[in-house]
């Protein structure tokens, strides 16, 4: 059950911090107006909460992971959200930064 939260409050946050991301880049640089903006401010905040949520209590641990995270959610949001084509090398940098996740914050500790 750990894991399974784990990987959801991963996926939560990857969720807040790239919407927010690309809400702000929407209202900016698509001139879309501050009221995109502002929800990205939220959104942003909100993935700042759902990080303290992880069951692991090491801040440099949950973070360094969630850059990899970050890094294949990014792509994945370009995919479905910009109709971005990623090449082989993207989808092998990606898997390469979730392996290193599943090392940070998954492999067994003594």
């Amino acid at each position: 059950m750990t894991l399974a939260r784990s990987l959801l409050l991963f996926a939560v946050a990857a969720l807040a911090e790239i919407g927010g991301a690309w809400l702000i880049w929407q209202g900016v640089r698509e001139h879309r107006g501050v009221l995109w903006i502002g929800a990205g401010v939220v959104a942003l905040g909100l993935y700042g909460f759902v990080a303290t949520l992880q069951p692991d209590a090491s801040f440099g641990r949950i973070l360094a992971a969630y850059g990899g995270i970050f890094v294949a959610g990014s792509l994945a949001w370009g995919i479905l959200v910009d109709r971005f084509q990623p090449d082989r090398w993207d989808i092998t940098g990606a898997v390469i930064c979730l392996l290193g996740v599943a090392v940070i914050m998954y492999a067994p500790r003594g």
